[in-house]
């Protein structure tokens, strides 16, 4: 923490001197030109402190093919933050970064155990499902990096949360993927202070791709051999990206609009268009993401039933408060419109 906070004002200095800059435009919050690249800080932070302060604690192996795969998305990042790479050119960078981590840390999905079938060998499905979850927890991080302190604080609770879930609940790989979490979520509180409203520095890709990229690496070691219950927890943890890219993608193809292409319609768009201030939005969405690491901690003490159950009160709920704020469309509100349709049959009757 107290590493990522000195390393920070030198890196908002570096960004200002290579062009490390968001300018300001139609799609974009800020109202001046911002220097970005801020992850830049959190990964040497992260790396100094797992290489000369705790290494003894960390297998060697894994420590240095996974610092190989974080260099691949940290150039892919600040590429991006310096040139704006396209969509495919980020893909290709996010891509080869969970190739490193497949064929050469070994952390990857085998085996897939589901309720009532038991368990399935994956096989040669191993590879591009891993690199599927991998690719869709980096993206997810990053479609959310749109205020201030956002990215961080949602990601600070989902790392916290991970943390005590894989220590106490899935005992994943002993205890060092348990530290690397609470090493990186510590990164991320000395960022923090920089990076809340009024920011000044961003993450920029380099930052939002890392974090992605680190949280869905982490939550494979879990998911080694996969089941209902290590697949749903990682899911509900990070409910916040997750919802917020699950419903961009299906709004943009409700719309006939391409998947890539950004908006102004994400959650954050959308609260502050109810009139809450950028803070508040930030903090309405912090709220939400411990709401969903809450539940998350109800998993590993649930039975079965109980956790299909749980999932469904939880899809329930979101969906209602989806529709509430309008995150698909005004207009495209199945479930409140049938809610609606009851009440009017009852009143009737």
């Amino acid at each position: 923490m107290v590493l990522s906070f000195i390393l920070t004002p030198l890196i908002r200095k570096l960004a200002v001197k290579i062009g490390a800059v968001d300018s300001p435009n139609a799609r974009r919050v800020n109202k001046v030109p911002m220097p970005t690249m801020g992850g830049l800080a959190i990964f040497g932070a992260f790396n100094i402190s797992c290489f000369f302060l705790m290494k003894q604690q960390y297998p060697t192996h894994q420590l240095w093919v996974l610092f190989i795969a974080e260099c691949v998305i940290i150039a892919t990042g600040i590429l991006d933050d310096i040139y704006e790479l396209t969509p495919k050119q980020k893909l290709t960078g996010i891509t080869l970064a969970g190739l490193i981590v497949f064929f050469f840390a070994k952390v990857r999905m085998t085996t897939l155990t589901v309720p009532f079938l038991g368990t399935l060998n994956l096989g040669l499905l191993s590879l591009p499902i891993t690199l599927i979850w991998i690719l869709a927890i980096t993206n997810a991080v990053n479609l959310i990096d749109g205020l201030d302190g956002l990215a961080t604080g949602v990601s600070i609770i989902a790392l916290f949360t991970s943390g005590l879930t894989g220590f106490f609940f899935l005992n994943v790989t002993g205890t060092f993927v348990s530290m690397w979490i609470f090493t990186l979520v510590f990164a991320l509180l000395g960022f923090l202070p920089f990076n809340f409203h009024p920011a000044s520095i961003y993450l920029g890709d380099t930052g939002a791709l890392f974090i992605g990229f680190m949280i869905s690496v982490f939550s494979l070691y879990g998911l080694k051999n996969a089941t209902f219950i290590t697949i749903v927890i990682p899911v509900i943890i990070l409910g916040v990206p997750i919802t917020d890219t699950v419903y961009a993608i299906l709004r943009r193809v409700l719309n006939k609009k391409p998947i890539s292409q950004a908006d102004k319609h994400h959650l954050h768009h959308r609260l502050m268009e109810m009139g809450l201030s950028h803070t508040q939005t930030v903090l309405v969405i912090y709220g939400i993401a411990l709401i969903f690491s809450f539940i998350s901690l109800l998993y590993p003490i649930s039975n079965v039933l109980g956790s299909v159950l749980l999932t469904v009160a939880t899809m329930f709920g979101l969906e209602l408060f989806v529709e509430s704020i309008g995150l698909v469309g005004s207009k495209r509100k199945p479930l409140l419109n049938w809610i609606s349709k009851i009440i009017g049959n009852k009143r009737k009757k």
